[in-house]
């Protein structure tokens, strides 16, 4: 777990740093520069974005990670390589066509909120940018290298967006013209990586597709499927708001979703490394390293990210309080959506292990049920709870979706990341969030925050030492303590 431990640690890093920022602009910068229906307006075109670039990309950035370990030749793998620059390019044009020729008919289905339509066609770009970001990203993880690209994903963009945030503020920008300059800066964050890529590893461009291209194709389309279901289960919710509330709502949701999303940062980090590796423990037959690398995720990522959960749980109130109002929501939908993080870092490296198995299908096939499960609950819960109801469909076809994950791994492959620590861990985690939370301190809201996470902190972080809930944790936590000896 060394190279493991070490560049997660860096990606974990980066990725907090880039969530302070994006805090920042989400929480603080956006409410307040931004109205909420344009707010509400960048939020979707974000997640209508991120919902298509999964069908642009087809599945080659996993496509290359999966196959090029196993090729022995380097005409092999420049076939691959080659595949992964040109396949979704033509997907792209594909796509681009039949978005001209329906333009007309996709503007109406906009026309309850008639503020998205001229922006219509941005959703496009921003998803082809994303599409080759990520073709790239996992062109470097071929080199074991993901900390520079981790930076480019969570930290440039966002720093970018803090800067034409503060334009608008200073009149500098209109908002039209940041919408225009945010979808530039996800073209200029591909255009980086891209080099950065292609210094590691040069490309030679060979357009013959490798010997065994039928299970490329089939893999990248099964994994195109596989990706179109993670993240439309992601941002479905918010687009069926956009369509069956007012924009506003979408921001107001968003800011929740972000906020949850916080937890899932551990699992982001680990997950660049965790994935190559893990194709690599399975194309090479280590069963036993692999299962000592599942234990060892799960529970390590239990521990971390049970204690963001914690902190948000118990400090929501607070934080509310430093925000316009308008952008308040009800605890249980944060919670819902906290929950749903949750469960995602107890699977540890479970998605890496079926997407680069011989069962990735049966996942594919409960994916596209559990999808068709939260389109009818988002399209009957919506109009009758509002954003309560979104999040009860989101919930649901999570907890759906990933309890399939564990039992398909443990039926197939006998592996599970259960041990007694990780239903420790549980109490821990519950018992600390239901005392702090009616715990309050007649304070102001950024002082309470800062004395109740504190409290929560040293309380957590002394209980996992000393009960060993994770050795990696309690190495770093010693090799801390060392350095801080004189």
């Amino acid at each position: 777990m060394g190279v493991v431990l070490n560049q997660s640690f860096k990606n974990m890093m980066t990725t907090y740093f880039g969530f302070v920022i994006g805090a920042i602009n989400v929480l603080f910068l956006y409410p307040h520069f931004l109205s909420p229906e344009y707010y509400g307006l960048v939020t979707f075109l974000l997640s209508a974005s991120t919902l298509i670039w999964p069908i642009m990309g087809l599945g080659v950035h996993n496509t290359i990670v999966k196959f090029y370990s196993s090729y022995k030749t380097e005409s092999d793998q420049h076939k691959l390589l080659t595949f992964a620059l040109i396949f979704p390019l033509f997907i792209g044009i594909v796509l681009g066509i039949f978005g001209f020729v329906f333009y007309e008919a996709i503007l109406a289905y906009f026309n309850k909120n008639e503020l998205v339509q001229p922006y219509v066609w941005l959703i496009f770009v921003v998803a082809i940018t994303i599409a080759y970001f990520e073709v790239f990203f996992a062109w470097g993880k071929l080199k074991f290298k993901s900390v520079f690209g981790n930076f480019m994903r969570e930290v440039f963009h966002r720093v970018c967006i803090t800067i034409l945030l503060a334009l608008v503020y200073f009149d500098y920008l209109s908002v039209e013209e940041f919408i225009y300059s945010l979808v530039f800066v996800y073209l200029a964050r591909t255009l980086v990586i891209m080099v950065y890529a292609f210094k590691l590893l040069p490309p030679t461009l060979d357009f013959r597709l490798p010997h065994n291209k039928s299970s490329i194709f089939k893999y990248s389309f099964l994994i195109f499927i596989a990706g179109t279901v993670a993240t439309a289960l992601l941002d479905l919710d918010k687009v069926m708001i956009e369509h069956y509330l007012p924009i506003e709502n979408v921001s107001v949701y968003g800011i929740a979703v972000y906020v949850a999303s916080v937890i899932a940062v551990p699992s982001r980090a680990m997950q660049q490394i965790l994935h190559p590796i893990t194709a690599s423990l399975l194309n090479n037959k280590q069963r036993v390293e692999l299962d000592k690398m599942y234990k060892k995720s799960s529970v390590t990522l239990l521990v971390v990210s049970g204690l963001i959960f914690t902190l948000i749980i118990t400090n929501i109130n607070s934080l509310y309080y430093l925000m316009p109002d308008e952008y308040e929501i009800e605890v249980s939908i944060l919670l819902l959506l906290c929950g749903i993080k949750l469960f995602d870092n107890l699977l540890g490296n479970s998605n890496s292990i079926l997407l680069n198995s011989d069962y990735y299908r049966l996942i594919l096939v409960l994916g596209i049920a559990v999808l068709l499960v939260a389109f009818i609950l988002n399209l009957w819960l919506i109009p009758v709870l509002g954003l309560l109801g979104a999040a009860i469909a989101s919930f649901t076809a999570f907890f759906l979706y990933d309890s399939f994950k564990l039992v398909i791994v443990y039926q197939k492959l006998n592996l599970h990341p259960f041990t007694l620590k990780t239903f420790q861990v549980m109490i821990l985690i519950t018992l600390l969030s239901f005392i702090f939370y009616y715990l309050e301190f007649n304070l102001p809201p950024l002082v309470s925050i800062i004395l109740k996470s504190s409290l929560i902190s040293i309380i957590y972080l002394a209980v996992t030492y000393f009960l060993n809930f994770s050795n990696d944790i309690t190495e770093t936590i010693n090799k801390y303590l060392k350095k801080q000896t004189p």
